[in-house]
């Protein structure tokens, strides 16, 4: 007698979540950004965005042929956003020693409380590709320094200097300085962290200053 197939009952069925509409590129970016800003873009699967975005991976590849295409957008849509939180900063009133300083500690500030989505922006072994769309990020940054610091020699607060190369000197200062407070373990304290990055930063203004600087970065940064 032939055995009689028996289906499963609907809840019994594992259930996922799926985004139904046109757009999907919004949910495919905000999953790649969590993923991530948890383990780099080496780790970040693209199973796991589409897993995490709530759609199909053939979705997902429409979207994005590979992965180095979603991760080069991630670093584009990330640094936009931090490079427009800086030049907020920088373009406040006041004295350009004064807000070069409140814009480099922005970034630096910025960074070590998401230290590591910061981390693959500043440091991560990645594929060319992904360093051509990080070096893109290095330029904008230093152009709002270029703005600062040439405002300044204008109005006699720096020393006259080669605006472009004194910006990109700081940029690299603050890349490569931060690279050990972000990737310390948890045997280094947020105190010693937050200790570190604002001397680099008071360098970074004696530097350009061409003097001694006094720099107490505030409690609180955007």
């Amino acid at each position: 007698m032939k055995e009689k197939q028996v289906n499963p009952t609907p809840s019994a069925l594992p259930v996922r979540t799926r985004h139904r509409g046109p757009e999907k590129r919004p949910l495919i970016l905000a999953a790649a950004r969590t993923l991530v800003s948890q383990v780099g873009f080496r780790e970040a699967q693209m199973s796991n965005v589409a897993d995490l975005a709530g759609i199909a991976i053939g979705t997902l590849y429409r979207y994005f042929p590979s992965k180095n295409e979603l991760m080069v957008e991630i670093v584009a849509s990330v640094a936009q956003r931090e490079v427009d939180v800086v030049a907020g900063v920088a373009m406040a009133d006041g004295p350009a020693k004064e807000r070069l300083g409140r814009a480099a500690w922005t970034f630096a500030s910025r960074a070590l409380r998401g230290r590591r989505l910061a981390y693959a922006l500043v440091a991560e072994p990645v594929d060319p590709e992904i360093e051509a769309a990080r070096l893109k990020y290095h330029r904008a940054l230093a152009r709002v320094f270029e703005t600062i610091i040439d405002q300044g020699i204008r109005a006699k607060e720096f020393p006259s200097q080669h605006v472009a190369a004194a910006a990109a000197c700081m940029v690299g200062c603050l890349f490569e300085g931060l690279v050990g407070p972000l990737g310390s373990d948890t045997v280094v304290t947020e105190g010693e962290r937050h200790s570190f990055a604002a001397a680099i930063v008071r360098f970074c203004l004696q530097a350009v200053a061409a003097q001694e600087v006094s720099f107490e970065p505030e409690k609180q940064e955007s």
